[in-house]
């Protein structure tokens, strides 16, 4: 009997091999891929033209989606910790007004401050985003020190600020802005901003202790106050940084269109929203990436050039890109349950 247990074949124990999950960003891209695929065979069918081999098409995409992704970015910071900013559009709208009404010449006899025309570029540019970073640090200061829930402060903020940008010039545009100013939207500086701005604040988040404050006080807020981080100060720096990108999209876009108007950015916060949901930025807070974001954004920019390119009705690109939304939102909800299960 023991002999024949000696001849037996030994059973060697594997060990459980862990199969390597792809990163969130890679199925995004994968994602961004098949679109654009649908779009290209899309256009040959119903045009007869290619999609996205046309340099020119590519281009302005990429312009046109350049300010959503700057705000995009702020976005993201402020869905992670659990929130929501509603007021980025309005902001927009605000900071235009404001950095164009400093960056008139003096050749324009109905100027909104003719003792301040022909300023150097840099002051309405830092109008501009002080005026943003101002809009941030009171929805900050309002959701930690009053405790009124992200969406209402946001809100508020958002028809105040909206109201304020008509106020300033009694709804009149603002125009006759010097070249140097013009010269931020031009060419493609709306990119290389949006894309050294999405740099930066990648590796803040992932590298830096304003990250890990960030994450933490989105996956448990309760959890971060106990071991030490002070979540009201950390929430209002969130908040301000959102509204700094706000008023920095709001440079760029009124640069670009060499006027501010008070109606710019309008519905601009639903797309920032879109952009970093659809990029994997979970609402329920403490999840999400810069780099799926800027995905995102560009993904939100293929539909709009595919939809325009097959000559589409606009009502029919809003109903696709909520349908979007909304499974987007649905997918990390389902993500969400299978990691408490895990």
């Amino acid at each position: 009997m023991a002999m024949e247990q000696m001849t037996q074949p030994v059973q060697r124990l594997e060990k459980p091999r862990h199969r390597r999950k792809m990163p969130s960003e890679a199925n995004i891209f994968l994602v961004l891929i098949g679109i654009a695929l649908v779009f290209e065979l899309l256009g040959w069918l119903l045009v007869g033209q290619s999609f996205l081999f046309n340099r020119q098409r590519l281009v302005v995409m990429i312009l046109q989606v350049s300010v959503i992704g700057i705000i995009s970015v702020g976005v993201t910071q402020v869905i992670i910790t659990g929130g929501i900013d509603l007021s980025s559009g309005s902001v927009v709208g605000l900071t235009a007004m404001v950095a164009a009404s400093l960056a008139q010449t003096s050749d324009y006899a109905r100027a909104v401050y003719p003792m301040l025309t022909d300023m150097p570029v840099l002051v309405p540019v830092l109008a501009g985003l002080a005026a943003g970073a101002v809009a941030g640090l009171i929805n900050g200061s309002l959701i930690a020190y009053t405790g009124i829930p992200p969406f209402i402060a946001t809100l508020g903020m958002m028809v105040a600020a909206r109201g304020m940008a008509k106020w300033y010039t009694r709804g009149q545009p603002v125009s006759m802005l010097s070249d140097n100013y013009a010269a931020i939207g031009s060419g493609i500086w709306p990119v290389v901003i949006f894309l050294l701005v999405a740099l930066i604040f990648h590796i803040a988040l992932r590298y830096t202790r304003y990250g890990k404050f960030t994450y933490a006080i989105g996956a448990n807020m309760q959890a971060a106050r106990v071991s030490g981080i002070d979540v009201g100060r950390h929430l209002i720096k969130v908040y301000a940084i959102a509204g700094l990108l706000s008023g920095l999209a709001g440079v760029v876009l009124s640069a670009r269109a060499i006027s501010g108007q008070a109606g710019m950015g309008v519905a601009y916060e639903l797309d920032a929203i879109a952009a970093a949901v659809i990029g994997g930025t979970s609402l329920s807070g403490g999840v999400g990436r810069i780099t799926g974001t800027v995905i995102g954004t560009i993904i939100l920019g293929v539909m709009t050039s595919g939809f325009t390119f097959l000559r589409i009705d606009a009502y029919y690109q809003e109903i696709v890109k909520g349908v979007i939304i909304v499974a987007a939102v649905v997918a990390d909800q389902y993500r969400q349950r299978k990691r408490r299960k895990a």
